[in-house]
């Protein structure tokens, strides 16, 4: 199926919508929905992958440190889900934006009921210009919270799946980094920002290996993993710093920001 040009989905990882001590940052949040919103109102289709769930109940819980147990996992995901779409529901209204949310699990796209059903839901709520804001369900699923090598990796998986399945011309990662960078830029001052990348290979992604978030779960190899899939199915995708998610305006404009993974044109 051909991508929809006007059809974006937009992921948020846990460092970009928390501060250093787990704490929501409701400014940040507030951009990010001011942003997204605005663009919608553009005439763009949106769809917000948001991570952060576990990390924002388990401050909710006042838990000490990060929980390790799968079933404390589980709790502190759905008692920060709860947090972070109510936030969501306030923050875009503001906006004049509704908002719905979807929770999903491997088996969302794997079974192909579940999945036409899934489609139905997405179609269902862009169509009514209604913002469905995405999310793994860690609430019940364990296999994405206790999996050594993650499914989704904090949700950068999940968010070329999710533009995959709906169809979209472009996926923006935002992350706590400008975009790829051709060394570590947190122990080298000398690593330089690759604006363009064509080919995603193996070179490169040795040269994305380690670089990662403190609060996060996801690296840079995990977005070259999902630069990987979306592009092969014809999506742009940019990573960029989550920290300025205004630069939104300037991706439409296709201005240059971040790094751009360009879409292969024969799929």
């Amino acid at each position: 199926m051909s991508v929809s040009k006007k059809r974006i989905v937009v992921k948020v990882g846990t460092s970009t919508i928390t501060n250093e001590s787990g704490n929501i940052d409701i400014r940040a949040i507030d951009h990010l929905c001011r942003a997204v919103a605005g663009v919608e109102n553009l005439g763009y289709d949106l769809v917000l992958v948001s991570s952060g769930a576990i990390a924002v109940g388990a401050n909710k819980m006042r838990l000490t440190q990060k929980p390790q147990e799968i079933r404390m996992k589980q709790a502190a995901a759905a008692v920060g889900q709860t947090e972070l779409m109510h936030l969501y529901d306030k923050l875009f209204g503001e906006y004049n934006r509704m908002v719905g949310q979807i929770l999903l699990d491997n088996a969302d796209f794997s079974n192909s009921l579940r999945s036409e059903n899934l489609k139905n839901t997405f179609d269902a709520l862009l169509e009514n210009h209604i913002i469905p804001i995405v999310n793994e369900n860690d609430s019940v699923s364990h296999t994405e919270i206790e999996s050594e090598k993650k499914l989704f990796s904090d949700n950068d998986m999940l968010s070329a799946l999710v533009a995959v399945f709906c169809n979209a011309s472009k996926l923006i990662i935002f992350s706590d980094i400008d975009g790829l960078y051709d060394g570590n830029p947190q122990t080298d001052k000398d690593a330089k920002l690759i604006s363009r990348v064509e080919e995603i290979n193996d070179e490169l992604k040795s040269v994305a290996s380690g670089s990662g978030s403190n609060r996060g779960t996801g690296g840079m190899i995990t977005k070259l993993e999902a630069a990987e899939l979306a592009t092969s199915h014809g999506i742009d995708v940019l990573v960029t710093n989550g920290k300025y998610p205004e630069k939104l305006y300037d991706i439409i404009e296709k201005k240059k920001v971040g790094t751009l993974f360009v879409a292969k044109k024969d799929k």
